[in-house]
């Protein structure tokens, strides 16, 4: 998967209604709750059924970066066989990729007009979406989509999708992007993929299909996807759309968590401190909680204030623990049996705590108030 194709995946979720994703991908058991009681740890070591995931370098995706389309992949390397075919380097993307727009324009042209070149004139569909070394122009780089998407080009068919996803070049049409997410999700396109197993586990372009989400996300996560990958875990998990399969939940969560997929990063933890589907590793699960914890995630923040005061997995740490507790709580999250360890602190641990948790508090007050005087965004008739 071409890095650069990863970059409308947080976009497109915004277009389709982030919060009715969360709801059918969080639908009843939302995050699994971690199980403290000593008594609760099985006198042997269960038989783990699988070991944590490794993933190769190249099943990683780039991370998402801002962008208003896709570039074309690289060119496919030769396998080296007497019998492949040896394919000229592709300059213009090469241009394109260290940052030499100009050059890249002039390629990409050029090798468009001479060798009617499909990946070509997506990247030239792709400088004038973002009018890099030229002037952005929607209705070029939509041509130039069209041009390359009529000669089979996935990445050109997805962009054509966000366009009329987002009223680029024309109004917002929902039913037309999902034709053009389709064709590129038919050619094996990751991305395109991903965002139309959303289309159908939203239910409201389409008939809710969970099975046929279930399988537009394997396309993806077989790509390497770490969005697919946790959405496939979470359908796994409670068998909707497939047989419910925890050892393949978790082994999905594992290689999305790989991936720094945060909310996959606290499932996997949590089934790595209960041994649920793996074996038991309260130490790994601890990192899990703290690496989702930094990036902001609640959840995250809660079950690691839960090992720290009750030294889980790590060293018992009473302020650090009162420390995530209230940034969480102030993010949302409510844990009585926290509230009662923190109120049960003396007064200069509790101040500490306190002021530890200051930055982050002031830092999520200012955020929700940002939130709150943000006006609604009406859809247009097109979207509706």
């Amino acid at each position: 998967m071409s890095g650069l194709a990863a970059r409308f995946a947080a976009t497109f979720a915004a277009c389709i209604g982030a919060a009715a994703i969360a709801a059918t991908l969080h639908s009843g058991t939302a995050i699994a709750q971690m199980q403290l009681a000593p008594q609760s740890i099985p006198a042997t070591k269960p038989k783990p059924h699988h070991k944590p995931p490794k993933r190769t370098e190249t099943a990683k995706p780039a991370a998402p970066a801002a962008s208003s389309g896709p570039a074309p992949s690289a060119p496919a390397a030769s396998s080296g066989s007497p019998d492949s075919t040896v394919r000229e380097p592709d300059l213009a993307f090469g241009a394109f990729q260290r940052g030499n727009y100009i050059t890249a324009f002039s390629l990409a042209t050029q090798r468009a007009a001479d060798k009617d070149d499909p990946k070509s004139m997506t990247l030239l569909g792709e400088l004038y979406a973002n009018g890099l070394g030229i002037p952005q122009d929607d209705k070029k780089a939509e041509d130039w989509y069209k041009l390359a998407a009529a000669r089979g080009d996935a990445n050109a068919m997805f962009a054509l999708g966000m366009f009329r996803m987002q009223g680029r070049a024309g109004s917002r049409d929902r039913v037309e992007s999902a034709k053009w997410l389709a064709a590129a999700a038919k050619l094996g396109h990751p991305i395109a993929a991903y965002d139309l197993a959303l289309l159908y586990m939203e239910g409201e372009l389409f008939p809710r299909d969970l099975a046929r989400a279930a399988q537009l996300l394997r396309i993806s996560a077989q790509a390497g996807n770490p969005q697919a990958e946790y959405a496939l875990g979470t359908l796994y998990k409670e068998g909707r759309g497939v047989a419910k399969d925890m050892h393949e939940a978790v082994r999905l969560f594992g290689l999305a968590a790989l991936g720094d997929q945060t909310d996959a990063e606290v499932e996997y933890g949590i089934d790595l401190f209960n041994g649920d589907g793996i074996e038991r590793n309260q130490e790994m699960a601890a990192a899990l909680f703290r690496k989702a914890a930094l990036m902001g995630n609640p959840v995250a923040q809660d079950r690691l204030a839960i090992i720290l005061a009750n030294g889980l997995g790590v060293k018992a740490d009473p302020i650090e623990a009162a420390k995530w507790h209230l940034i969480s709580k102030a993010a949302g999250e409510t844990d009585l049996t926290l509230d009662d360890f923190v109120n049960k602190l003396d007064a200069k641990s509790r101040a500490a705590a306190e002021q530890a948790a200051k930055p982050w508090i002031d830092t999520i007050n200012r955020s929700i108030a940002a939130r709150t005087r943000a006006p609604p965004v009406e859809p247009t008739a097109a979207a509706k």
